[in-house]
C-alpha cells in the first residue's frame, strides 16, 4: 500500500496570531525574538507587526531604544465567519499555552475579561479549552431551528 504524504506544511495558528499573542505576553519583545520563535526572518516578523499595527490590532511606541507594543482591546476577527467575535479568547488561549497556564495580561487586555456578557440561553455550552474564558464565542449567535430540541 502507498504511503500518503501531507499536502503541505501548515499549522492551525497563523504567524499573525502567534506574534500578537507573544506581544501580549511581553509588550517589549524584540523583533529578533519574535522572528526566532516563529521561525521567520526579522523582515517577515517586521512585516507582520506592521500588518497588525495597520489593521488596528496593536500600537507601537518607542521607549528609549526599544519598541513598546500595546494590544488593542475589543478587536474582532477579520474573516466574516468569525467577524462578530473578539480575538480576546484566542489570544488568552495562546498566551496561556506559552506559559503552561492562563497568563496575566496587561491592563487593557485584562479589561476584556472583566466585561460582563449576557448569560447564554439554550443547551449547556461545550467544554472550554482555557480555564477562565474572557469572552464568549459560541453563545453570541442566536439559536437556529435545527439546534432547538423539538
Amino acid at each position: 500500500m502507498e504511503t500518503v504524504r501531507p499536502r503541505s506544511n501548515w499549522t492551525f495558528v497563523t504567524n499573525h496570531a502567534r506574534i500578537l499573542a507573544m506581544i501580549l505576553r511581553d509588550p517589549e519583545i524584540r523583533l529578533r525574538d519574535l522572528a526566532n520563535a516563529c521561525r521567520l526572518t526579522e523582515r517577515a516578523a517586521q512585516a507582520i507587526v506592521t500588518d497588525l499595527e495597520n489593521a488596528g490590532y496593536l500600537t507601537r511606541a518607542r521607549h528609549g531604544r526599544r519598541n513598546h507594543y500595546d494590544v488593542t482591546p475589543g478587536t474582532l476577527f477579520r474573516h466574516p465567519a468569525e467577524g462578530n467575535h473578539e480575538i480576546a479568547d484566542l489570544l488568552h488561549l495562546l498566551v496561556g499555552l506559552g506559559q503552561g497556564t492562563q497568563a496575566p495580561l496587561d491592563r487593557e487586555a485584562h479589561a476584556l475579561s472583566d466585561r460582563e456578557t449576557p448569560a447564554p440561553s439554550g443547551p449547556e455550552p461545550p467544554a472550554r479549552l482555557s480555564p477562565e474564558p474572557s469572552v464568549r464565542l459560541d453563545h453570541d449567535r442566536p439559536e437556529s431551528p435545527s439546534t432547538r430540541g423539538g
